[in-house]
Order: structure tokens, then sequence, then C-alpha cells
């Protein structure tokens, strides 16, 4: 999904398709796959997020409470106690960073439509005289 002329950005990654330029609210709201996605990916982002920062904060009052090294209560190994709950973290970070990533991507493929967008929308807008013969070619055949 791209940024288009009746898109009306809600975040900064993620825009609604109005009907017209003059979008009230209300009435049914047109969301993509695309976006959908984009949106199911960021909950689970979100998620993951809130887990792992409850889970730190369990693990540092466990550490505080033991009163034992960072480096030894941090480690799995030489933690036999809290081990599954360190490895569950660093599992949680790897989840997070890899939903990022998809939300990434998303967000520069539709920069990228974006972008092509508003380069055809000005195109049309330039006399015929002045667009590349490319463009020309691409218009009239459809590429």
């Amino acid at each position: 999904m791209s940024f288009r002329r009746n898109s009306i950005p809600i975040l900064p990654f993620l825009s609604i398709n109005a009907p017209n330029e003059d979008f009230q609210g209300g009435g049914i709201v047109d969301i993509s796959a695309s976006d959908r996605e984009l949106i199911a990916v960021m909950r689970q982002y979100f998620a993951a997020k809130a887990e792992l920062e409850s889970l730190k904060e369990q693990l540092e009052a466990a550490r505080q409470a033991s009163s034992a090294a960072i480096g030894v209560f941090y480690d799995p190994r030489q933690n036999a106690e809290h081990a599954a709950d360190l490895q569950r973290s660093h599992r949680l970070k790897g989840e997070m960073a890899s939903l990022m990533q998809r939300a990434e991507a998303w967000g520069r493929a539709a920069l990228t439509a974006d972008r092509r967008d508003r380069s055809e929308a000005e195109a049309e807008a330039e006399p015929e005289e002045w667009q590349s013969f490319e463009r020309r070619a691409d218009t009239l055949f459809g590429a």
C-alpha cells in the first residue's frame, strides 16, 4: 500500500484509503491485506516488547534479591535457576528484531510506491514534449 492522494496518514507507518480529500471520520475504513499484515506484525512486536519488559523486571528483582553479580546472574550457564527465563529474554529480543525488520521492509516498500506514484503524477502534469522517450513509451505500452 502506498500513500496516495486519497490516503490519510494515521501513524508514521500506516495510512487509510479515503474516498476523497475531505475524510471526516466515521464510515468504513478500507484497509488492504498488506496494512492488516503490518498491524498484526506491530501487535506481535508490542506484545513481545511488553513480555520482555516484564521478564527483565522479574529477572532484575531476582538478581537484586540474590545479591549475585550481574555477569554471573545473567549467564544461563552459571544460573540454572533462571536459565529458562534468560533464554526466553534472548528469544524475545530476536523476535522483536525480526518483526521490526518486517515492518521496516513494509515501510520501505510503501515509500518506494509513494515515490513512484508521485513521479508518475508529476510526469502526467508535464507537457508531453517534456517527458522522456522512455516515460512516453511506458505510458503508451502500459509498462
